[in-house]
């Protein structure tokens, strides 16, 4: 009997869910205004340009790593995709990943003196960029692993 989920779909349906987020995140900076204006009159109810404008700073400077994280899971799925598993590119690729939400994590650490709520969004940044880092360093250790057995054959 086959199954119906394999290998392949698996990463073509992380590579779809990278692109949605992509553009999930291009249409967030082009209408950063307008969401925070919502975000502030609607769910929590703040007036004011102090909660606005410290929003939507630490939006757009969250936006940076969010791309260079993106990027960095396209080529690691690209490698996957090329059997390219256990080598240095991918452990650099996951450190970059790593580094990218630990950038948001403080981000948003320094932001939630104006809203308490980013206190939470960076606890959970800096848990995946934990997981993240010991995904990289099990990557590591099958690298050396697979070049001390290369030696040996």
């Amino acid at each position: 009997m086959k199954t119906f989920w394999s290998e392949h779909r698996s990463i073509l349906l992380s590579r779809v869910l990278v692109i949605l987020f992509g553009i999930l995140l291009v249409a967030l900076d082009l209408g950063g205004w307008w969401f925070v204006q919502f975000i502030c009159a609607n769910v929590v109810l703040h007036t004011g340009t102090r909660y606005a404008l410290s929003l939507l700073i630490c939006l757009y400077i969250c936006s940076v790593p969010a791309y260079i994280l993106l990027f960095s899971l396209h080529r690691l799925l690209n490698n996957l995709e090329k059997d390219l598993v256990f080598v240095q590119e991918n452990v650099t690729l996951l450190r970059r990943v790593s580094w990218c939400c630990v950038a948001a994590a403080v981000v948003c650490l320094i932001f939630s003196s104006t809203w308490l709520s980013l206190a939470v969004v960076s606890l959970a940044a800096a848990f995946m960029a934990l997981i993240v880092r010991v995904i990289k360093n099990v990557f590591v250790r099958a690298i050396n692993m697979k070049a001390e057995l290369d030696y040996t054959i």
